[in-house]
């Protein structure tokens, strides 16, 4: 099977995680898709964690689910679950092929709303920024009483171009 490209997903932070914990909890973000997984680090006892980390995946499959779930790390028993959503990259992938490389730093491509499909919890925006197309996201937790996770993915095409799938 052939790799159309490395999926960059920065997880920038937390918010309003669900307490596991007595008082807080010591969340970490494990994203998977297709046998493949990539984790953050813990960050101890903060529900409103900044993790800042740069997550990859090869991207063999457009379509295959691609799934964020929070975890409570527990020392002595099995880490908890703390909820999950799911990242919906393909009007980010349509927006790629759209061709618009060379358009001024800041330009909206498109905006993404939240509906009942995507784990939106507001507006998502698709970007041309510094040559590349990188799309933000604001996800609401599933199965968890509360929290969202803020984080934004790039595509790095396996044909060399940042930005440039050919599917």
């Amino acid at each position: 099977m052939n790799v159309l490209g490395v999926l960059k997903i920065r997880v920038r932070r937390g918010i309003n995680l669900a307490i596991r914990d007595s008082f807080c909890s010591d969340p970490y973000v494990v994203i998977t898709m297709g046998g493949q997984k990539s984790k953050t680090r813990v960050i101890k006892e903060n529900c409103n964690p900044v993790w800042n980390e740069e997550l990859s995946l090869a991207l063999y499959d457009p379509n295959l689910p691609i799934t964020l779930t929070v975890y409570d790390k527990d020392t002595f028993t099995a880490d908890d679950k703390m909820g999950n959503a799911n990242i919906d990259i393909k009007p980010y992938l349509d927006a790629i092929n759209m061709g618009l490389e060379g358009l001024p730093d800041g330009v909206k491509v498109d905006r993404v709303q939240p509906n009942r499909e995507n784990c939106l919890s507001d507006e998502s925006c698709i970007l041309w920024e510094n040559g590349k197309m990188t799309q933000k996201m604001l996800l609401r937790l599933q199965n968890v009483e509360c929290g969202e996770i803020e984080i934004q993915i790039e595509l790095i095409s396996a044909h060399g171009k940042r930005g440039c799938l050919y599917i």
